[in-house]
Protein backbone atom coordinates (compact mmCIF):
# COMPACT_ATOMS: atom_id res chain seq x y z
CA UNK A 1 0.00 0.00 0.00
CA UNK A 2 1.35 3.40 -0.96
CA UNK A 3 2.01 5.70 1.99
CA UNK A 4 0.16 9.00 1.71
CA UNK A 5 0.19 11.43 4.61
CA UNK A 6 -1.50 14.49 3.10
CA UNK A 7 -4.61 15.03 0.98
CA UNK A 8 -6.86 17.93 0.03
CA UNK A 9 -10.55 17.10 -0.31
CA UNK A 10 -13.89 18.82 -0.89
CA UNK A 11 -16.82 18.04 1.39
CA UNK A 12 -20.43 19.17 1.13
CA UNK A 13 -23.38 18.46 3.37
CA UNK A 14 -26.78 17.69 1.85
CA UNK A 15 -29.32 20.40 1.07
CA UNK A 16 -32.61 20.33 2.90
CA UNK A 17 -35.74 19.24 1.03
CA UNK A 18 -38.37 21.81 0.08
CA UNK A 19 -41.73 22.00 1.82
CA UNK A 20 -44.85 21.04 -0.12
CA UNK A 21 -47.90 23.09 -1.05
CA UNK A 22 -50.82 20.69 -0.91
CA UNK A 23 -54.51 20.67 0.02
CA UNK A 24 -56.64 17.83 1.25
CA UNK A 25 -59.06 16.64 -1.43
CA UNK A 26 -61.54 14.03 -0.24
CA UNK A 27 -65.12 13.31 -1.08
CA UNK A 28 -67.72 14.59 1.41
CA UNK A 29 -65.12 16.82 3.17
CA UNK A 30 -66.05 20.35 2.28
CA UNK A 31 -63.08 22.16 3.77
CA UNK A 32 -60.04 19.89 3.61
CA UNK A 33 -57.43 22.50 4.35
CA UNK A 34 -53.68 22.50 3.69
CA UNK A 35 -51.70 19.30 4.27
CA UNK A 36 -48.27 19.99 2.72
CA UNK A 37 -45.46 18.30 4.69
CA UNK A 38 -42.03 19.62 5.58
CA UNK A 39 -38.88 18.76 3.65
CA UNK A 40 -36.30 16.34 5.03
CA UNK A 41 -33.00 17.45 6.52
CA UNK A 42 -29.80 17.12 4.48
CA UNK A 43 -27.13 14.67 5.57
CA UNK A 44 -24.06 15.74 7.55
CA UNK A 45 -20.38 15.15 6.81
CA UNK A 46 -18.42 13.52 9.65
CA UNK A 47 -14.81 12.47 10.11
CA UNK A 48 -14.21 9.40 12.26
CA UNK A 49 -10.95 7.97 13.57
CA UNK A 50 -10.86 4.19 13.05
CA UNK A 51 -8.48 1.32 13.65
CA UNK A 52 -6.73 -0.60 10.87
CA UNK A 53 -5.64 2.38 8.75
CA UNK A 54 -2.15 3.87 8.54
CA UNK A 55 -2.34 6.00 5.41
CA UNK A 56 -4.62 8.47 3.63
CA UNK A 57 -4.41 6.61 0.32
CA UNK A 58 -8.23 6.37 0.16
CA UNK A 59 -8.34 10.12 -0.50
CA UNK A 60 -5.84 10.02 -3.32
CA UNK A 61 -8.34 8.82 -5.93
CA UNK A 62 -11.52 10.42 -4.62
CA UNK A 63 -11.43 14.04 -3.51
CA UNK A 64 -15.13 15.00 -3.52
CA UNK A 65 -17.56 13.81 -0.86
CA UNK A 66 -21.20 14.92 -0.80
CA UNK A 67 -23.88 13.90 1.67
CA UNK A 68 -27.38 13.00 0.46
CA UNK A 69 -30.01 15.70 0.00
CA UNK A 70 -33.22 15.71 2.01
CA UNK A 71 -36.40 14.52 0.26
CA UNK A 72 -39.07 17.11 -0.49
CA UNK A 73 -42.21 17.19 1.62
CA UNK A 74 -45.44 15.66 0.24
CA UNK A 75 -49.17 15.88 0.71
CA UNK A 76 -51.08 14.23 3.55
CA UNK A 77 -48.65 15.94 5.95
CA UNK A 78 -45.84 13.62 4.91
CA UNK A 79 -42.38 14.83 5.89
CA UNK A 80 -39.54 14.05 3.49
CA UNK A 81 -36.87 11.59 4.51
CA UNK A 82 -33.58 12.98 5.85
CA UNK A 83 -30.48 12.51 3.74
CA UNK A 84 -27.85 9.97 4.75
CA UNK A 85 -24.65 11.19 6.38
CA UNK A 86 -21.18 10.77 4.88
CA UNK A 87 -18.51 9.45 7.27
CA UNK A 88 -14.87 9.87 6.27
CA UNK A 89 -12.70 7.25 7.96
CA UNK A 90 -9.15 8.31 8.81
CA UNK A 91 -6.24 6.73 10.74
CA UNK A 92 -5.20 7.68 14.26
CA UNK A 93 -3.12 10.85 14.30
CA UNK A 94 -4.92 12.66 11.48
CA UNK A 95 -5.17 16.43 11.66
CA UNK A 96 -7.94 18.32 9.86
CA UNK A 97 -6.90 21.74 8.57
CA UNK A 98 -8.84 24.48 6.85
CA UNK A 99 -8.27 25.33 3.20
CA UNK A 100 -5.41 27.67 4.10
CA UNK A 101 -3.46 24.67 5.40
CA UNK A 102 -2.72 26.36 8.73
CA UNK A 103 -5.98 26.70 10.70
CA UNK A 104 -6.43 23.54 12.77
CA UNK A 105 -10.03 22.27 12.86
CA UNK A 106 -9.48 19.01 14.76
CA UNK A 107 -6.74 16.63 15.83
CA UNK A 108 -7.90 13.00 16.02
CA UNK A 109 -5.66 11.02 18.36
CA UNK A 110 -7.96 8.27 19.66
CA UNK A 111 -9.97 5.55 17.97
CA UNK A 112 -13.68 6.40 17.87
CA UNK A 113 -13.32 10.19 17.86
CA UNK A 114 -15.82 11.89 15.54
CA UNK A 115 -15.89 15.46 14.27
CA UNK A 116 -18.73 17.19 12.43
CA UNK A 117 -17.25 18.94 9.41
CA UNK A 118 -20.33 20.18 7.56
CA UNK A 119 -23.90 20.42 8.83
CA UNK A 120 -26.77 19.49 6.55
CA UNK A 121 -29.40 22.06 5.63
CA UNK A 122 -32.76 22.06 7.42
CA UNK A 123 -35.83 21.08 5.43
CA UNK A 124 -38.32 23.76 4.41
CA UNK A 125 -41.75 24.10 6.03
CA UNK A 126 -44.77 22.92 4.08
CA UNK A 127 -47.90 25.07 3.73
CA UNK A 128 -49.58 23.24 6.63
CA UNK A 129 -47.06 24.93 8.93
CA UNK A 130 -48.30 28.43 8.00
CA UNK A 131 -51.97 27.88 8.84
CA UNK A 132 -53.34 30.59 11.15
CA UNK A 133 -56.75 31.65 12.37
CA UNK A 134 -56.90 34.31 9.67
CA UNK A 135 -55.13 32.43 6.88
CA UNK A 136 -56.80 29.04 6.61
CA UNK A 137 -55.39 28.15 3.19
CA UNK A 138 -51.77 29.35 2.87
CA UNK A 139 -50.27 28.79 -0.54
CA UNK A 140 -46.61 29.14 0.28
CA UNK A 141 -43.87 26.81 1.48
CA UNK A 142 -40.19 27.26 2.29
CA UNK A 143 -37.36 25.85 0.21
CA UNK A 144 -34.77 23.78 2.04
CA UNK A 145 -31.57 25.40 3.30
CA UNK A 146 -28.30 24.66 1.55
CA UNK A 147 -25.80 22.37 3.28
CA UNK A 148 -22.39 23.64 4.32
CA UNK A 149 -19.43 23.04 2.04
CA UNK A 150 -15.68 23.54 2.32
CA UNK A 151 -12.25 22.42 1.18
CA UNK A 152 -10.09 20.84 3.87
CA UNK A 153 -6.65 19.31 4.25
CA UNK A 154 -6.12 15.94 5.89
CA UNK A 155 -2.62 15.57 7.33
CA UNK A 156 -1.42 12.39 9.01
CA UNK A 157 1.13 12.56 11.82
CA UNK A 158 2.07 9.13 13.06
CA UNK A 159 1.67 8.49 16.77
CA UNK A 160 4.84 6.98 18.23
CA UNK A 161 6.58 7.09 21.60
CA UNK A 162 10.08 7.52 20.21
CA UNK A 163 11.47 8.74 16.90
CA UNK A 164 14.70 8.16 14.98
CA UNK A 165 16.42 11.14 13.37
CA UNK A 166 19.73 11.57 11.60
CA UNK A 167 21.45 12.03 8.27
CA UNK A 168 20.83 9.53 5.45
CA UNK A 169 22.66 6.23 5.99
CA UNK A 170 22.99 6.84 9.73
CA UNK A 171 21.61 3.36 10.48
CA UNK A 172 18.05 4.32 11.41
CA UNK A 173 16.34 1.61 9.37
CA UNK A 174 18.85 -0.98 10.58
CA UNK A 175 18.13 0.02 14.18
CA UNK A 176 14.39 -0.29 13.55
CA UNK A 177 14.80 -3.71 11.95
CA UNK A 178 17.05 -4.95 14.78
CA UNK A 179 14.70 -3.88 17.59
CA UNK A 180 11.26 -4.51 16.07
CA UNK A 181 9.49 -6.88 13.69
CA UNK A 182 9.38 -4.17 11.01
CA UNK A 183 11.16 -4.88 7.74
CA UNK A 184 12.24 -1.54 6.28
CA UNK A 185 14.32 -1.30 3.14
CA UNK A 186 18.05 -1.28 3.96
CA UNK A 187 20.78 -0.46 1.43
CA UNK A 188 24.16 1.29 1.26
CA UNK A 189 22.99 4.43 -0.55
CA UNK A 190 21.32 7.63 0.71
CA UNK A 191 17.55 8.02 1.04
CA UNK A 192 16.82 4.32 1.17
CA UNK A 193 13.87 5.24 3.39
CA UNK A 194 11.35 7.35 1.47
CA UNK A 195 8.34 6.87 3.74
CA UNK A 196 8.03 6.78 7.54
CA UNK A 197 7.96 3.39 9.21
CA UNK A 198 6.67 2.16 12.56
CA UNK A 199 7.65 -0.75 14.77
CA UNK A 200 6.83 -2.00 18.27
CA UNK A 201 9.84 -2.41 20.56
CA UNK A 202 9.67 -4.90 23.44
CA UNK A 203 12.27 -4.37 26.17
CA UNK A 204 12.36 -5.09 29.91
CA UNK A 205 8.78 -6.33 29.84
CA UNK A 206 7.47 -3.09 28.31
CA UNK A 207 6.48 -1.99 24.84
CA UNK A 208 6.70 1.27 22.95
CA UNK A 209 6.26 2.40 19.36
CA UNK A 210 9.34 3.51 17.44
CA UNK A 211 9.12 5.68 14.30
CA UNK A 212 11.72 5.88 11.52
CA UNK A 213 11.64 8.80 9.07
CA UNK A 214 13.68 9.64 5.96
CA UNK A 215 17.09 11.17 6.56
CA UNK A 216 17.73 14.90 6.76
CA UNK A 217 20.46 16.74 4.88
CA UNK A 218 21.66 20.32 5.08
CA UNK A 219 19.05 22.64 3.61
CA UNK A 220 16.16 20.19 4.01
CA UNK A 221 13.96 22.99 5.39
CA UNK A 222 14.44 24.75 2.04
CA UNK A 223 13.42 21.68 0.06
CA UNK A 224 16.85 20.14 -0.49
CA UNK A 225 16.72 16.35 -0.78
CA UNK A 226 13.19 15.23 0.03
CA UNK A 227 12.62 18.15 2.39
CA UNK A 228 11.66 18.08 6.05
CA UNK A 229 7.91 17.48 5.76
CA UNK A 230 8.30 14.00 7.25
CA UNK A 231 9.45 15.56 10.52
CA UNK A 232 5.74 15.96 11.26
CA UNK A 233 5.66 12.24 12.03
CA UNK A 234 7.95 12.66 15.04
CA UNK A 235 6.21 15.75 16.44
CA UNK A 236 4.14 13.57 18.77
CA UNK A 237 7.12 11.54 20.01
CA UNK A 238 8.16 11.85 23.65
CA UNK A 239 11.86 11.35 22.93
CA UNK A 240 14.19 11.41 19.92
CA UNK A 241 17.06 9.00 19.28
CA UNK A 242 19.60 10.91 17.23
CA UNK A 243 21.86 8.52 15.35
CA UNK A 244 25.17 9.87 14.05
CA UNK A 245 27.07 7.70 11.60
CA UNK A 246 30.45 6.73 13.00
CA UNK A 247 31.94 6.34 9.52
CA UNK A 248 31.15 9.95 8.57
CA UNK A 249 33.94 12.47 8.08
CA UNK A 250 33.16 14.42 11.26
CA UNK A 251 30.55 13.17 13.75
CA UNK A 252 30.23 16.59 15.40
CA UNK A 253 29.43 18.38 12.15
CA UNK A 254 26.92 15.67 11.19
CA UNK A 255 25.16 16.14 14.53
CA UNK A 256 25.01 19.93 14.15
CA UNK A 257 23.60 19.62 10.62
CA UNK A 258 20.60 17.63 11.81
CA UNK A 259 20.10 19.85 14.87
CA UNK A 260 20.05 22.88 12.60
CA UNK A 261 17.29 21.32 10.50
CA UNK A 262 15.26 20.45 13.61
CA UNK A 263 15.50 24.04 14.83
CA UNK A 264 14.58 25.39 11.39
CA UNK A 265 11.52 23.14 11.32
CA UNK A 266 10.38 24.19 14.81
CA UNK A 267 7.07 22.87 16.21
CA UNK A 268 8.84 21.98 19.47
CA UNK A 269 11.15 19.31 18.01
CA UNK A 270 14.27 21.16 19.13
CA UNK A 271 13.07 21.06 22.75
CA UNK A 272 12.26 17.35 22.93
CA UNK A 273 14.41 15.03 25.06
CA UNK A 274 17.22 13.64 22.94
CA UNK A 275 19.45 10.60 23.22
CA UNK A 276 22.56 10.86 21.04
CA UNK A 277 24.27 7.72 19.80
CA UNK A 278 27.25 7.03 17.56
CA UNK A 279 26.16 4.26 15.21
CA UNK A 280 28.04 1.68 13.12
CA UNK A 281 30.66 1.20 15.84
CA UNK A 282 31.50 -2.25 14.43
CA UNK A 283 32.96 -0.61 11.31
CA UNK A 284 35.44 1.59 13.24
CA UNK A 285 38.89 0.85 14.59
CA UNK A 286 39.52 1.82 18.25
CA UNK A 287 41.39 5.07 17.44
CA UNK A 288 38.74 6.31 15.01
CA UNK A 289 35.96 5.34 17.41
CA UNK A 290 37.59 7.31 20.22
CA UNK A 291 38.11 10.34 17.97
CA UNK A 292 34.56 10.36 16.61
CA UNK A 293 33.07 9.86 20.05
CA UNK A 294 35.00 12.85 21.39
CA UNK A 295 33.93 15.03 18.46
CA UNK A 296 30.31 14.09 19.02
CA UNK A 297 30.60 14.71 22.76
CA UNK A 298 31.87 18.26 22.17
CA UNK A 299 29.09 18.94 19.67
CA UNK A 300 26.16 17.71 21.78
CA UNK A 301 27.53 18.54 25.23
CA UNK A 302 27.10 15.06 26.70
CA UNK A 303 28.62 11.63 26.41
CA UNK A 304 26.99 9.80 23.48
CA UNK A 305 26.08 6.15 23.41
CA UNK A 306 28.11 3.87 21.17
CA UNK A 307 26.08 1.23 19.40
CA UNK A 308 26.03 -1.18 16.53
CA UNK A 309 22.79 -2.69 15.27
CA UNK A 310 24.77 -5.43 13.53
CA UNK A 311 26.75 -6.69 16.53
CA UNK A 312 24.23 -5.60 19.16
CA UNK A 313 26.70 -3.35 20.98
CA UNK A 314 24.95 -0.66 23.03
CA UNK A 315 21.48 -1.60 21.80
CA UNK A 316 20.17 -2.56 25.23
CA UNK A 317 21.44 0.67 26.76
CA UNK A 318 19.75 2.70 24.01
CA UNK A 319 16.40 0.99 24.50
CA UNK A 320 16.55 1.42 28.26
CA UNK A 321 17.38 5.09 27.80
CA UNK A 322 14.34 5.51 25.55
CA UNK A 323 12.13 3.70 28.07
CA UNK A 324 13.36 5.95 30.87
CA UNK A 325 12.58 9.13 28.91
CA UNK A 326 9.15 7.80 27.90
CA UNK A 327 8.37 6.95 31.52
CA UNK A 328 9.41 10.43 32.63
CA UNK A 329 7.20 12.03 29.99
CA UNK A 330 4.24 9.85 31.07
CA UNK A 331 4.66 10.90 34.70
CA UNK A 332 4.77 14.57 33.73
CA UNK A 333 1.58 14.21 31.68
CA UNK A 334 -0.19 12.50 34.59
CA UNK A 335 0.97 15.22 36.99
CA UNK A 336 -0.38 17.92 34.70
CA UNK A 337 -3.69 16.12 34.23
CA UNK A 338 -4.24 15.38 37.95
CA UNK A 339 -5.34 18.89 39.04
CA UNK A 340 -7.82 19.09 36.18
CA UNK A 341 -9.35 15.74 37.15
CA UNK A 342 -9.90 16.87 40.75
CA UNK A 343 -11.49 20.19 39.84
CA UNK A 344 -15.21 20.58 40.52
CA UNK A 345 -17.42 23.44 39.33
Amino acid sequence: MKFLDQAKIYVKAGDGGAGAVSFRREKFIEFGGPDGGDGGRGGDVWVECVDGLNTLIDYRYQQHFKAQKGVHGMGRNRTGASGEDVVLKVPVGTQILDEDGETLIADLTAIGERVLLCKGGNGGFGNAHFTTSTNRAPRRANPGLEGEERWIWLRLKLIADAGLVGLPNAGKSTFLAATTAAKPKIADYPFTTLHPGLGVVRADGREFVLADIPGLIEGAHEGVGIGDRFLGHVERCRVLLHLVEGTSEHAGKAYKTVRGELEAYGHGLEDKPEIVALSKADALDPDTLKSQKERLRRACGKTPLVLSAVSGQGMEAALRGLLAEIGTADEEEKAQAAPAAEWRP
